[in-house]
């Protein structure tokens, strides 16, 4: 069973997060915040697999509270939630240790995709947020040439492993795709990870994106 904390200082918005989230059978929530601070203190109490972090929250934002649950718990994986005008904060998120972003206004079923993703080591995106990462990266050639360039010295497996990553698999699912054993995906995950000198998933499938791995 995948534990959930759900953080938004809109009770309504919790309200039907919880009632998303009530039909999946392995997913059940836990404990609940309006800010930031109750955020972490119900993190500690409950110690959730995913919190689903909104990003605007009084007395401490979604962002401060996603790089304070990175260093004091980061077995807890932290999806952020967003609006399109909100985009700009993706990269303040990556750094943050965030696993993945949700749009609020995006399918249900994505929520529940999040979730597990996130739970089981995943990077996600949402694909509305991953179809404007792709865009500013088709407008803005030398990012795409710095992504390529940056993903140069990756083996043709690592390549392989990277747009998987990239389009939200687990190393469960990766290891099923190419015929691998999970612990041969995951060193493999790590290599990529150091070589391209990003601090989690969520920044590799961002690359990935930018550099063409994973279509749009």
């Amino acid at each position: 069973m995948i534990r959930v904390e759900l953080v938004d200082d809109d009770p309504m918005v919790r309200t039907g997060v919880r009632a998303i989230l009530a039909a999946a059978e392995d997913i059940v929530v836990v404990a609940e915040a309006g800010d930031g601070r109750e955020a972490l203190e119900q993190a500690r109490a409950h110690r959730p697999d995913v919190v689903l972090l909104d990003i605007r929250m009084p007395v401490l934002d979604g962002l401060d509270a996603a790089s304070a649950l990175r260093w004091e718990l980061p077995e807890v994986a932290v999806v952020m939630l967003t609006t399109f005008s909100e985009s700009e904060y993706v990269s303040r998120a990556l750094d943050s240790g965030a696993a993945g972003f949700l749009l609020k206004s995006g399918d249900p079923y994505e929520l529940m995709a999040a979730v597990r993703a996130a739970s089981g080591g995943a990077a996600f995106l949402s694909p509305q947020i991953a179809h404007r990462v792709i865009q500013q990266a088709a407008g803005q050639a030398s990012r795409r040439a710095a992504a390529t360039d940056r993903i140069a010295a990756l083996t043709p497996r690592e390549r392989e492993v990277l747009g998987l990553v990239g389009a939200g698999l687990s190393n469960a699912e990766i290891g099923r795709r190419l015929f691998l054993v999970e612990g041969t995906v995951k060193a493999y995950v790590s290599a990529v990870l150091s070589r391209l000198e990003v601090r989690n998933r969520v920044q590799a499938a961002v690359l990935a994106y930018e550099a063409g791995l994973v279509a749009p």
